[in-house]
């Protein structure tokens, strides 16, 4: 190695060295306000991110002198310059921008609302959307995060990996039935992820929330390997699930197949 040339990150030893344990702490804080936790006391924030108090106090007094968080001295909460942090990955990655106008216009011909998501540790997090005027009542947005085990966006997600690791993944997380037709135990989870594999697409029927429907597809790069997934909500009382696939599912691939030729061009 030549005299003052940076040394490579070449093992996870080196990697280590070079981690900032402040850093992700305070974006662990930063990223736990949310709909249901939109003002939090500081010890609402330290269970959430499973700090400390003091470290929790630390990284909340940071961001509130960055301007990233607001205080009336008993809450925080977030103010409009955390979303630096969320443009700088809409507008850095392809991906969300050449969506956009393909969620738009396949939920201008559903009239239904159409989204795009990813993989984010046990979760499909929406990097792209585009609501109807029948909005549905669960209120998502870009950044919402859905449970893969019982949205079909993270069961396509789960689909893209390899059964042994979709396997692991699934055990691993934590699964609760959030309605009364949520399919939430191992076995169950693992088959229809497996079907998914095997048909190329994935349903749920209101595991999410009671009278909504939602179908999804992969989105595949040039290797072959699941990078996003597409996805179309309808309420049940607008069409059974028969004549939802029939109507809706030609349609998701087609905007699955222009997307991925527009991001991965022959």
């Amino acid at each position: 190695m030549r005299k003052n040339e940076p040394k490579q990150l070449t093992d996870v030893n080196a990697a280590d060295r070079y981690f900032v344990t402040s850093l992700e702490k305070g974006l662990d804080v930063l990223t736990c306000f949310g709909r249901q936790h939109n003002r939090l006391t500081l010890s609402e924030v330290a269970r959430l991110t499973g700090m400390s108090p003091a470290s929790a106090r630390r990284s909340l007094l940071t961001l509130h002198q960055l301007g990233y968080l607001d205080s009336d001295s008993k809450r925080f909460w977030v103010q409009p310059r955390a979303l630096l942090v969320a443009h700088a990955y809409l507008s850095s990655r392809p991906m969300p921008s050449l969506a956009q106008p393909l969620l738009d216009a396949l939920s201008e011909r559903t009239r239904e609302s159409a989204s795009l998501g990813q993989l984010l540790d046990d979760d499909a997090i929406i990097v792209a959307r585009s609501t109807a005027r029948r909005s549905l009542s669960t209120g998502l947005g870009i950044g919402s995060r859905l449970p893969a085990y019982c949205s079909a966006l993270g069961r396509v997600l789960l689909a893209g990996m390899s059964a042994q690791d979709a396997l692991a993944r699934v055990r691993g997380m934590r699964r609760v039935a959030l309605t009364p037709q949520t399919i939430h135990s191992v076995a169950q989870v693992v088959e229809l992820v497996d079907r998914c594999r095997e048909d190329g697409f994935s349903t749920n029927d209101g595991e999410l929330e009671i009278g909504v429907r939602s179908m999804a597809v992969p989105v595949r790069d040039g290797t072959g390997q699941v990078v996003a997934a597409i996805s179309i909500a309808v309420r049940v009382e607008r069409m059974g699930m028969g004549e939802f696939r029939d109507a809706f599912l030609p349609m998701l691939n087609r905007a699955r197949e222009t997307l991925e030729a527009r991001l991965f061009p022959a």
